[in-house]
This record gives C-alpha cells, sequence and structure tokens, in this order.
C-alpha cells in the first residue's frame, strides 16, 4: 500500500487496509458492529474515529501492530505499542526465554528471526548447515532469505532447491502484503532476482517418492556429506503489545527421516 501525503488521514488508511483485505463497508459493519454508513463517514473524513474505535477497527482487519500505531497517529492519538530494541533490559525475561527454547532445541536447528527476516538469535544446530556459505552473508544483520537463496548461500546445496525456493518466496509475497511492507517487497524483488533453477529441471523429490513426507514440503539440503531432510515450523506470539515482538517469528527445523535425526545428533 504505497502512500502520499493526501493518504496520510485515518480515513484513507483504514479505507485501504479495508480494499486490502478484501471485504465491503457492510461486511466490516458486520464484524465490527457498527453500521456502514459510520464505516464510510470515517473513510470519507465526515466522521472521526475514537481511539477505541480505531483499534477496533484495525483488530478486524488485521493490521499489524506497527501499522495500528500509525493509524492512530493519522487520526490526532499517540502511539499505542511501544517498539523496544531486543537489547533493552525490559526485554531481558524475553531473550532469555528464547534462548532456553532455542538451546532446549539443539542439536535440532532453531532461529529467531524479526520481521525482515533478519536472524536475532539462533542455536548451534544452525552452524551445522552453514558450511561453505560466502563470507559476506554471514555478516550482521545475517537474513535467512539472502542466506537461503542467494547462489553463495545454502542454494547450491539445497537438492529441492525450485519447491523450497518457491515456497519461501510465495510465503515472503503474502508477508509483504498483508503487511502492506515497502520494505519487505523489497526484500521480496531482491531475492526473487537471484538466480533459479532452469525450466525443466527437476528438483522437487530428488529421487524419493512423492509419499516420502506427505504431511509437509521438506527442506533437502547437503551438509557433512549427507543429504539431510527438514520439516520447518514458523511460531509467533500471541496478542502481542510491542511492535517488536509482534514481528519476531521463531523457526525451528525437525529432522523428516531417521538418518537427519542420527546425524545431528552425532554432530551435535
Amino acid at each position: 500500500m504505497t502512500r502520499t501525503v493526501d493518504d496520510v488521514n485515518v480515513g484513507n488508511l483504514l479505507r485501504g487496509w479495508r480494499r486490502l483485505r478484501g471485504v465491503t463497508q457492510l461486511e466490516l459493519a458486520l464484524q465490527a458492529e457498527s453500521s456502514a454508513r459510520h464505516i464510510s463517514f470515517i473513510e470519507t473524513g465526515r466522521s472521526t474515529p475514537s481511539r477505541s474505535m480505531v483499534l477496533h477497527l484495525a483488530e478486524h482487519l488485521d493490521v499489524p501492530v506497527r501499522e495500528r500505531n500509525s493509524l492512530l497517529m493519522a487520526a490526532g492519538y499517540a502511539p499505542s505499542y511501544p517498539e523496544t530494541s531486543l537489547t533493552a533490559p525490559a526485554m531481558t525475561t524475553l531473550r532469555a526465554g528464547l534462548d532456553r527454547l532455542l538451546t532446549a532445541y539443539e542439536p535440532f536447528p532453531a532461529l529467531v528471526m524479526n520481521g525482515m527476516y533478519d536472524v536475532v538469535a539462533a542455536n548451534k544446530g544452525v552452524g551445522t548447515l552453514l558450511e561453505g556459505v560466502a563470507g559476506h552473508l554471514l555478516q550482521p544483520p545475517l537474513n535467512a532469505m539472502r542466506l537461503t537463496l542467494h547462489p553463495q548461500g545454502l542454494a547450491l546445496r539445497i537438492r529441492n532447491l525450485g519447491e523450497w525456493r518457491a515456497h519461501l518466496l510465495e510465503r515472503m509475497d503474502r508477508q509483504a502484503t498483508l503487511r502492506s511492507s515497502d520494505a519487505l517487497r523489497g526484500l521480496y524483488e531482491e531475492v526473487a532476482a537471484y538466480p533459479a533453477p532452469a525450466r525443466g529441471t527437476r528438483t522437487g523429490t530428488d529421487g524419493q517418492s512423492p509419499a516420502a513426507h506427505p504431511y509437509a514440503l521438506p527442506l533437502r539440503i547437503e551438509a557433512g556429506g549427507q543429504v539431510l531432510s527438514f520439516i520447518s515450523t514458523a511460531t509467533t506470539f500471541n496478542t502481542p503489545m510491542d511492535v517488536t515482538v509482534s514481528e519476531l517469528a521463531v523457526e525451528t527445523f525437525l529432522p523428516a527421516d531417521p538418518e537427519t535425526a542420527a546425524f545431528l545428533r552425532s554432530a551435535g
């Protein structure tokens, strides 16, 4: 949702989010227990919503926490959600909890990313996958998407790169749209331009039966002289009250076969 100076009022912003979510004024009104007339008045500037109404509509439009602050400020109110650095003393308990979670998952890989897919914490299991990665991709801030899809990163060793690349790009595209984030859209366009497997190249199953992993798409990557297979999960915080926390995701890589689990335990 690209904005101009004229767009930055609460009515235009709410209209943009409503259209992005594909709902009508009547549908939003029913969800928010309001009226289509009131929604129309807010969007056209004939009515100024209260602070609680701004947050109420934002909740029903699934507006990201960061952008809810923008809606409040456009309506003339102070932001509701702080944005606290992970290094701040107030985040000590959160950091300690994340560290315990990552350590408990070892020797299997697990990491924490922010909203731009920058890695803010990782366990020792992640190091198992980094052999041969170009040094410039490991410089902070280490970005998980660049690291995975860059031809000097993990891409060269991913056996099912075609499928995994499509999965990651679809995930980024969806998140950039849901968050209406120009920065994330820029990252998407950057990594989407990296070289892709040639058309017609079979990079999906790597000779495996299609039923080998029927429940989820695996990441199949060469490491330590053998092919490891993982199923990934992403976990976010429920009802976050801080912008930073709202954009964190914990990604874990579960061994998809006994051979991968045994290799990681021996390497660990």
